[in-house]
């Protein structure tokens, strides 16, 4: 993937290309192929954000062009204790305490990743001793980025301190993946005896004879089947409180807005709705 944000990506691509070429010489059945990403992050965007998107877009598209189900990604342990982490100080719950998940069907690709139990440590002992030249991204060093100020600033102290993090907090992820399977299905259950799915409305008396934490589940996913996107929190917290008083009846929402008509809650899109 060539993304277009570095002034070396070019060379990196040549770089790729000649390992390549110089494996299929060998006889090992190794093609290239290189996609570039158009456009460039708009003002405010992350840039992280950006670039993931449309790398995985690529990634799809060629692995239909090339009519394979397959798609395997290199993150390993250590990308997964930092993801985490990561998620832990955007207070993130189990759905993303459980940071990258081993393999996800997605558009008709399974996104794999082999080497999430694999040690960072014994990647790079592998390509030391097999003399793997390789490409070491310099935006990796840039402290702009939060993983980098957690690889570069914090990491190195967590690991000095405790030298399995690593290892353990790859297995707090796994542990809350596991997690997040059982609050799905229970939360799909409580959410087909509160919703609507042919008019996008919700019960509001039934889901308020959930339990407070069923209920603020139910909401997420509610809401996140109506928009097509995860709701912003602040939403989730005004709709948790306030739809236990009669007189709110209104609340903006991404694409539209959410309305009150007697014991229902409805999404209707389209700005126009959102901005009367």
């Amino acid at each position: 993937m060539h993304h277009g944000l570095s002034a070396n990506a070019d060379s990196w691509a040549l770089h790729a290309q000649a390992l390549c070429d110089r494996w299929a010489g060998r006889g090992r059945p190794v093609s290239f192929h290189m996609r570039r990403l158009g456009g460039r992050p708009a003002a405010g965007d992350s840039v992280e954000a950006w670039a993931r998107t449309g790398r995985y877009a690529a990634l799809r598209d060629m692995a239909k062009e090339a009519g394979s189900n397959l798609v395997l990604l290199a993150h390993h342990r250590r990308d997964q204790a930092e993801t985490f982490l990561l998620q832990a100080l955007r207070a993130a719950g189990p759905s993303g305490l459980a940071a990258m998940p081993r393999s996800a069907l997605s558009d008709g690709i399974c996104w794999a990743r082999p080497w999430l139990d694999m040690p960072r440590a014994a990647i790079v002992d592998y390509a030391r001793r097999h003399r793997l030249v390789h490409v070491d991204d310099e935006s990796n060093d840039d402290p702009r980025y939060a993983r980098n100020r957690l690889r570069i600033d914090v990491w190195p102290a967590l690991e000095a301190a405790f030298p399995d993090a690593e290892a353990t907090l790859a297995t707090a992820a796994r542990l809350a993946g596991d997690a997040r399977s059982v609050l799905e299905a229970a939360t799909a259950d409580d959410l087909r005896g509160v919703a609507h799915p042919t008019t996008r409305s919700l019960d509001i008396a039934a889901w308020r004879a959930l339990t407070t934490a069923r209920r603020r589940l139910v909401l997420v996913a509610w809401l996140r089947a109506c928009i097509g996107q995860p709701a912003p929190r602040t939403l989730v917290d005004r709709l948790a409180i306030e739809l236990e008083y009669p007189d709110a009846t209104r609340w903006p929402a991404p694409g539209g807005a959410l309305r009150r008509r007697r014991h229902l809650l409805s999404y209707e899109a389209g700005t126009d709705v959102a901005r009367r």
